[in-house]
């Protein structure tokens, strides 16, 4: 009897949960469904190897001041996960950036010299127009994810994904609409929005080069659309 109605007790929690996970999937559209779907295989993409460059940061401030700052990215593939580290120098201080990528979890982190210390997804980098969180992709892990249309944007393929923040913060991102590339994934242009709604942030890569048989991005651009400044990333890549 004690074993039959543990069975019994087994089997209905089975079912109510079985149930809920239905009705939460059943409460989705086929767009968000397959936004999800999306951005689950973008956070999921990595490179092949590990890999070192360098670069340029250049910061265009409002009032028309450009500083240039030296650069270094590296991405370092582990056992459990893969990591990239932006670094620079500011001010005669060493900035430096850590986004780790762990079975499909994201963690970010400001590395000072006294140690890691997690950063705010705002937090700029050596006070340019790219954020901790838009290094590492952070609005593809909201949980609302939707695909609003497919159309050609800068003479790509593109499907149309809209991520939108559940909780945003005073000085984060409401919502952000990527044009994802149909066959490399990578991102053609986002358009990043604050917390009343309103264009804050244009962000889109500019060059390519294939190096080693793989593409690989040589300018990233980042413009704030309400202060009209402007950050751009050039790396160091030699043509093959």
């Amino acid at each position: 009897m004690k074993s039959a109605l543990a069975r019994l007790i087994a089997a209905m929690i089975l079912f109510f949960c079985v149930s809920a996970l239905a009705q939460t999937t059943n409460d989705l559209s086929d767009a968000e469904i397959q936004g999800r779907v999306l951005a689950q295989k973008i956070l999921e993409q990595k490179p092949a190897d590990s890999f070192t460059n360098t670069g340029t940061l250049e910061i265009r401030r409002h009032d028309g001041t450009i500083d240039r700052l030296p650069f270094r990215f590296q991405a370092i593939l582990t056992t459990t996960n893969w990591q990239a580290i932006y670094e620079t120098t500011s001010e005669g201080y060493r900035v430096k950036f850590a986004v780790v990528h762990d079975a499909n979890k994201i963690r970010l982190f400001q590395i000072r010299e006294s140690g890691l210390v997690l950063s705010d997804f705002s937090f700029p980098l050596a006070m340019s127009d790219f954020w901790l969180g838009d290094l590492g992709l952070e609005f593809f892990h909201w949980p609302e994810q939707k695909i609003l249309k497919k159309e050609v944007h800068r003479s790509r393929g593109c499907t149309v994904l809209e991520s939108t923040n559940p909780n945003p913060g005073t000085n984060g991102y409401s919502r952000v609409v990527s044009w994802i590339d149909n066959e490399t994934l990578g991102i053609v242009e986002a358009y990043a929005y604050d917390a009343q709604g309103k264009k804050l942030k244009d962000f889109y890569p500019k060059d390519f080069k294939k190096v080693n048989g793989q593409w690989q991005v040589q300018t990233l651009v980042m413009e704030n659309v309400q202060t009209k400044s402007r950050s751009v990333l050039e790396f160091d890549v030699k043509k093959e």
